[in-house]
């Protein structure tokens, strides 16, 4: 089984890369065979425009290693700061330019990561919106990380003693069901119903 972590914050050292990072390692250390993380501060993509629709090739060529990856994989992470209460651009981007045959019918997480209390937009505004044409699948159980920067950092003295340890057990519980869900849904996809050209687009 294989897990992919998608970053959605543009910030080249972002606290949302430092949560990705966190749960990559989480995954590496027994709970599927492969993880991989996708950091759009780290590796961007151009905005979306019509072209992409034509087959352009520099298109293929800077989305084929990202499209390999994400086909590959049996479910997501989805990592995304709250900007202003909304996902940032790359993040919504990213629906954009990879759809159903990269990310239909597999399960997600989504993670929310806030420098202070709140995060609860960014969650709602995912589960509302990014799943319609790609179809990919939110799982009930999402994390908001609140005060991030003070969890999950390598140098022990910066982590909150108290909610430090809730949310590794948290994020490690979440992760759990998430690997669950990707085995039950490879056999909603392995049934062939979901294959569709007729019904290509959400409603």
């Amino acid at each position: 089984m294989k897990i992919s972590i998608i970053s959605g914050s543009h910030r080249q050292n972002s606290q949302s890369g430092k949560v990705a990072r966190y749960i990559h390692g989480e995954l590496q250390a027994g709970l599927v065979e492969e993880s991989w993380l996708l950091d759009l501060g780290k590796t961007p993509f151009p905005l979306w425009d019509e072209s992409i629709w034509n087959g352009d090739p520099q298109w293929e060529k800077t989305l084929a290693p990202a499209r390999a990856q994400l086909t590959d994989s049996d479910a997501f992470v989805i990592v995304t700061p709250e900007w202003h209460g909304q996902v940032p651009a790359a993040l919504k981007n990213f629906f954009l330019l990879f759809g159903k045959a990269e990310l239909g019918h597999k399960p997600a997480l989504i993670v929310a990561v806030s420098s202070g209390i709140g995060g609860a937009y960014p969650v709602a505004e995912l589960r509302m919106s990014s799943y319609k044409n790609c179809r990919i699948c939110y799982i009930p159980d999402h994390l908001i990380i609140r005060e991030v920067e003070t969890v999950l950092n390598d140098d022990d003295s910066k982590n909150d003693p108290k909610t430090d340890p809730w949310y590794r057990e948290r994020i490690h519980w979440s992760l759990t069901i998430l690997r669950e869900y990707a085995i039950a849904l490879a056999q909603v996809r392995a049934s062939g119903v979901t294959e569709s050209d007729k019904f290509g687009y959400g409603m």
